[in-house]
């Protein structure tokens, strides 16, 4: 059984105010999946109890805030999770925009410096670790068959003001050592963050920040 859980809009950064609607798809069926997330100390919070609109398979979040940041997955039966992304709100005026995170392996990424009161389409500079890239007159860079090379930190600069740092991840293939590492490191969290929330042996586990593991991946 493999599910995935999708964004739309198929980013991973959003603005205060934005809408986002996430869902789960599996080959034959999203019957039975439910939506989760990770935010801070807050952890496993199930969609249309503790956040969000659920409808069906999907669930809304109409009005996006700084709080909503965290970690999104699918999960059938307090068992099987899907892949899982992360989301980021901001409330500043300009952010780099990418596809949902972690990226593939091979595809090809396209980072659009975007801001809150003014068109897409302006002149931008492009940083991979504090390193100028390249300027682009549509505000928007593409990254050809993206692979773990690109990984970084990657920012934006147009006239009068730059956003924050955007790390760049990227997932290798299904089976991979690096993907299955990974997977069971947050299938782990996962578990024992709900064995906390059942009153077991809460002294003993606290929760790592969320953008440490992310940058793992």
């Amino acid at each position: 059984m493999k599910v995935e859980i999708i964004l739309c809009p198929s980013s991973s950064q959003f603005f205060e105010g934005d809408f986002v609607s996430l869902s789960c798809e599996e080959d034959d069926s999203s019957a039975g999946w439910t939506l989760r997330r990770n935010r801070n100390m807050e952890n496993g919070t199930l969609c249309g109890v503790d956040w969000g609109n659920k409808n069906s398979s999907s669930c809304k979040i109409t009005d996006l805030f700084t709080w909503d940041s965290g970690v999104y997955w699918c999960e059938f039966n307090q068992s099987t999770i899907s892949n899982m992304v992360n989301l980021t709100v901001t409330g500043k005026l300009m952010i780099l925009q990418s596809p949902v995170l972690p990226v593939m392996e091979g595809d090809d990424v396209t980072l659009l410096c975007k801001t809150k009161t003014t068109p897409s389409n302006i002149t931008a500079a492009f940083f991979k670790d504090g390193v100028f890239i390249g300027k682009e007159p549509t505000g928007h860079m593409t990254i050809q068959h993206v692979s773990r090379s690109d990984e970084g930190l990657y920012k934006c600069d147009i006239k009068g003001g730059s956003c924050e740092n955007l790390r760049l991840t990227v997932q290798v293939g299904d089976g991979s050592v690096e993907g299955e590492v990974v997977r069971s490191k947050w299938v782990r969290w996962w578990q024992e963050g709900r064995q906390v929330r059942q009153g077991d042996d809460s002294k003993s586990w606290r929760v790592n920040q969320i953008s440490e593991m992310s940058g793992s991946v």
